[in-house]
């Protein structure tokens, strides 16, 4: 068995409730066409991208209606075909709840593609390939929606990279798309670490994964038999194994910095449903348009469903038999990572990875905030290993150069200090606030430094013009008095010459 037995543990983390097997004893449901189409032109870190399209057009399935704007973008493309109805601000997915720029699809029922065909990608570089994926809207689908083409850049053409790992830990608890989707596309994932291992010209490839994904392990160990380069390695099922920077250590024993990135070690990480996406694109033509999400919690029917992206949430909410206990509370992402939504009245976007149905300990009556107790929990539970209790005091007390001091900006916000706080203090909400504060500063000193440049810019600018109107003035000064001087010359000259004209005529009448 090509299995990696040899790990190395990481400082901290917390052994959670997993509840994972609340959506994984159904298989993943294909979900129909939904009534309507709703698709945010931001569903990716970067530039919005720039529409393609106008409202009356009509659209067929996969066609691009939004090209990515710059290298740190990413394209939208049509789940399926039909009429855009609107093109304008709606409610998304999104912490702030504020709404933003998106397209709105009246589906014609019939689902008809636009002309899709394979890439030959071995017969082309590695400069064509991303400038493909690129066109190709995929993004990070483990949740972090950072374009994918970036992460190939360092490939072939630099001979930088060694090791390729594929994220299979998924630790958050109650999320199961990635395990559901190894266990039932097991050999389009082998095809597509494949094909990437290919691309990036890496010597080995790394799957790792949590020891709690038993039918994955044994479906992935038994696909994997007869590959020379592609190996898997089982870790402890512990949060936040699945965290990029822990995973790496897991796996390799190598500590990523804060200031440096993975390919700087020669290693390049993707997650599972993002290989898979890669590989549908070059091997048959298809763009972003679905995604799997796991919708679970507190709801009569929860399991995995594949999604046209900009599906309405309600929908499949619906379709997974409503709540149980009614609170009208669903947290997108993890239980520790992910945020509250505004409404279910939002669309499905490639970061949706999972939706919770808060269950009645979610959402019960919050325990009273105690004094801190100072029992250094926090520090013990902390992967990045901070003094969380430091930075919680520096965060309260808005000491934000102490709390910077004490790297606040290496935490992951994992939320394994606030797990584990016996005074039940929300530290996490404590370094978000502490961030948010610093940035806004940086931002409004940013702000101010640019004006005063341009301020200093203006002052110049004008001492210049007036000093240029000086200098014109006293040229036009010289240039006038030069030409007084020279009229003055030439009428001496004039009144000479005439004066000898005379002279000359009263000698000849003499």
């Amino acid at each position: 068995m090509k299995v990696f037995e040899k790990i190395f543990k990481f400082n901290g983390g917390i052994q959670a409730k997993t509840k994972k097997n609340i959506s994984t004893t159904s298989p993943i449901k294909q979900f129909g066409l939904p009534s309507k189409i709703i698709l945010p032109l931001r569903q990716h870190i970067g530039k919005l991208a720039k529409l393609k399209v106008s409202v009356g057009d009509h659209v067929l399935k996969g066609q691009l209606i939004a090209e990515a704007d710059g290298n740190v973008s990413a394209a939208i493309h049509a789940p399926t075909s039909g009429k855009v109805l609107s093109i304008e601000k709606q409610l998304i997915p999104h912490p702030s709840g504020l709404p933003d720029f998106c397209v709105e699809i009246e589906p014609d029922g019939k689902d008809k593609w636009v002309q899709i065909k394979p890439t030959n990608w071995k017969k082309i570089d590695l400069e064509k390939v991303n400038k493909l994926l690129l066109s190709s809207g995929i993004v990070g689908l483990g949740g972090a929606a950072f374009p994918t083409h970036l992460k190939l850049n360092h490939g072939k053409a630099e001979n930088s990279l060694k090791t390729l790992i594929i994220n299979a830990a998924e630790c958050e608890p109650y999320i199961t798309c990635d395990d559901m989707l190894m266990r039932e596309k097991t050999n389009e994932l082998i095809l597509g670490i494949k094909l990437v291992h290919e691309i990036l010209g890496v010597e080995e490839s790394v799957i790792g994964i949590e020891d709690n994904k038993t039918v994955a392990i044994n479906l992935l160990t038994k696909a994997i038999e007869n590959e020379k380069n592609i190996f898997l390695k089982i870790v402890p099922t512990i949060y936040p194994s699945g965290d990029a920077k822990r995973l790496i250590y897991l796996l390799k024993g190598i500590k990523i910095p804060k200031s440096q990135r993975s390919s700087d070690y020669g290693i390049q990480m993707f997650n599972v449903a993002t290989i898979i996406a890669i590989y549908r694109f070059l091997e048959f033509g298809e763009p972003s348009i679905s995604r799997i999400v796991t919708i679970t919690g507190n709801l009569r029917s929860p399991r995995n469903y594949e999604v046209l992206l900009g599906t309405p949430l309600k929908e499949i909410i619906d379709a997974a038999g409503g709540q149980v206990i009614k609170n009208n509370t669903f947290i997108m992402g993890g239980p520790m990572m992910g945020f509250k939504l505004p409404s279910i009245n939002v669309p499905v976007t490639k970061a949706m990875n999972c939706i919770i149905s808060s269950e009645p300990d979610m959402v019960e009556e919050k325990k009273p905030v105690l004094p801190c107790i100072r029992c250094a929990r926090c520090a013990e539970a902390c992967p990045v290993q901070l003094q969380p209790q430091e930075l919680f005091w520096f965060s309260k007390s808005k000491q934000l150069e102490k709390a910077e001091e004490y790297n606040l900006f290496d935490c992951i916000e994992c939320g394994c200090c606030s797990y584990v706080c016996p005074s039940n203090i929300p530290l996490v909400q404590y370094y978000r606030f502490a961030k948010s504060e610093i940035i806004e500063e940086r931002q409004e000193q940013e702000q101010a430094n640019i004006a005063r440049e341009r301020n200093e810019f203006r002052i110049l600018r004008l001492e210049r013009e007036k000093q240029e109107r000086a200098e014109r003035n006293a040229l036009r000064r010289e240039q006038s008095s030069n030409e007084d001087k020279t009229k003055l010359i030439e009428e001496k000259r004039k009144a000479i010459a005439d004066a000898l004209k005379r002279i000359e005529a009263g000698g000849e009448e003499q």
